[in-house]
């Protein structure tokens, strides 16, 4: 049996396209923000090493770990 969720490589000789890269999203203390699941928030927090940034949403204070999925910049 094979793994379905590892990683598979691209050939350069494939006709179909390789997969893009996700852009790496920076948050500084600060900025607002929204999220998909929270809502409306405000970074208090970062954490260079755990690639993490702490969001007060008003109602809770959430730590949320890169990649940073529905969380935007406003």
């Amino acid at each position: 049996m094979t793994n379905r969720s590892a990683h598979q490589r691209h050939l350069p000789t494939s006709p179909f396209k390789a997969p893009a890269a996700q852009a790496i999203k920076d948050f500084t203390l600060g900025d607002r923000v929204s999220h998909d699941r929270y809502g409306l928030g405000r970074i208090i927090g970062t954490e260079l090493t755990g690639g993490a940034v702490l969001v007060d949403f008003g109602s809770s204070q959430t730590r949320i770990v890169s990649p940073y999925t529905g969380l935007h910049r406003l």
